[in-house]
């Protein structure tokens, strides 16, 4: 792998970067200090301005073009997310297909989002004005991305932000930054003047620096709630667009189908070894169905087969770190303590931390009430719809929901009164389509990413007015 050859910014030290499935030593990358933030504005400055000035056709033919490059070695990025993030062969081979979308989604973009006429003469006075808005680009857009989907959510900063005629200071995560370098890679072979994307890999002391510098237009970034609370202090008047995570609810109506339920329950709970920002953490069924949905969401747990990412038979696999899953082990044991049932799961193997179901977890509980990032769901039974929404609004921040029914008037009406971004009905919670908005109500999240308004986040509106008198 020669990814760590193509670093931009480059400082005196280098990292590692590990196997979170078996340890080993993957490759290494440069290190940018903090202290070089001057000639990492002056590089985005640069390019800045060679973005701006690129037509619209020529934005949207590198996307496009890069699209392709990725698709055609789409074997070596799911390798590369299989290896650093630890996302079993088949979940990586999905998430290069997304990315490919994303990418295609903002060449499309780029040329279809220029701005519209402005009406002047709907105002009384103004019938001798005529005028368009266009939308123009910020500038240096600061963007800094998670481990869990290291390649799409990566395309998703980076997409919307040439499209719209932007620099991009990009900081991916220190345990995946390769997926990331190879994807700029790819973008920069596909046309993309080099000066545009800089990629500076670092800790809390250069994501400091790259929020705080004046020149910076906007903050982009997907990761923890502390995290992004420390980003909103030291980041001063700009932009910001944040997404913190979320904690999923996916109610289980009496007349859902249910084997198409228990599926998609058990896949929304334990993709990417439960990493999942719109994962299903807490399914709440209706009491009725409540002993028989447990009995089959337990059996079909207990059947994912967790080990080895590498392989194709493996449906779960290690966490990012030994770390993270001694956090996930913590928390279960919290839980526990404080009187949820364990009904299987709770065991780990280094950073492989087996899926794991938990019934009557007090509301009061940390598992609860915050994001678990882990491979663990929580079942809960409710009596009526109202329960079951009082419920699925406990925690502060939110993202996504699910409902399975077949009453349309008690999906429509879950839909109008969950507070979250998106409801998927009969989907579960982590359903999400790259073209849609996503995002989180409450506390959780500012801003929305899909590559429409992302791309409208990194644009600003200029308006033109011809005064005929």
């Amino acid at each position: 792998m020669t990814a760590a050859k193509l670093r931009v910014a480059k400082g005196s030290d280098t990292m590692p970067v590990y196997s979170p499935h078996d340890g080993s030593l993957i490759d290494s990358v440069d290190l940018t200090d903090s202290s070089e933030i001057d000639e990492l504005i002056a590089r985005a400055r640069r390019g800045a301005l060679l973005s701006r000035n690129l037509p619209r056709h020529q934005r949207s033919s590198i996307l496009d073009n890069a699209a392709q490059i990725v698709d055609n070695r789409r074997d070596a990025f799911a390798e590369t997310i299989m290896l650093e993030a630890g996302k079993t062969i088949v979940q990586a081979r999905k998430e290069v297909l997304r990315c490919v979308n994303t990418l295609k989604l903002s060449a499309e973009e780029a040329k279809r989002n220029a701005g519209e006429i402005v009406p002047f003469d709907s105002y009384a006075g103004s019938e001798q004005r005529q005028g368009w808005f266009t939308r123009e680009p910020l500038g240096i857009i600061t963007a800094i991305t998670p481990y869990n989907d290291p390649l799409n959510l990566v395309a998703h900063k980076l997409g919307p932000a040439i499209a719209g005629g932007n620099a991009v200071l990009l900081k991916p995560s220190e345990l995946t930054p390769l997926s990331a370098i190879r994807l700029v890679k790819a973008i920069i072979e596909a046309g993309l003047p080099q000066e545009i994307i800089t990629v500076a890999i670092g800790g809390t002391d250069l994501g400091k620096a790259l929020v705080s510098a004046r020149e910076v237009r906007m903050v982009s970034f997907t990761g923890g709630f502390a995290t992004g609370e420390a980003i909103s202090r030291a980041a001063g008047l700009k932009k910001l667009a944040m997404e913190l995570g979320g904690n999923a609810p996916v109610i289980v109506m009496n007349d859902c189908d249910f084997d198409k339920a228990v599926e998609s329950c058990v896949s929304g709970a334990y993709w990417a070894a439960g990493q999942n920002c719109i994962g299903a953490q807490r399914i709440l069924v209706q009491a009725e169905l409540y002993g028989r949905f447990r009995d089959a969401f337990v059996e079909a747990t207990k059947k994912l087969k967790a080990g080895d990412p590498s392989r194709q038979d493996t449906d779960v696999g290690p966490m990012i770190s030994q770390q993270a899953a001694e956090r996930a082990e913590v928390a279960v044991n919290g839980a526990i303590a404080a009187g949820a049932k364990l009904l299987c799961g709770h065991r780990r193997d280094g950073s492989l931390y087996h899926p794991t179901v938990l019934e009557g977890t007090p509301h009061t509980c940390c598992l609860w009430r915050e994001e678990v990032f882990a491979p663990v769901a929580m079942l809960a039974s409710f009596s009526t719809l109202d329960e079951a929404i009082g419920m699925a609004n406990d925690p502060e921040y939110s993202l996504h929901a699910g409902i399975f029914t077949n009453n349309l008037v008690a999906a429509l009406e879950a839909a109008g009164r969950i507070d979250a971004g998106g409801v998927m009905i009969n989907d579960s919670s982590d359903y999400r389509f790259d073209a849609m908005p996503f995002g989180g109500f409450k506390y959780g999240s500012m801003g929305r990413e899909g590559v429409r308004f992302a791309y409208e986040d990194m644009t600003q509106p200029k308006v033109v007015c011809i005064n005929r008198r």
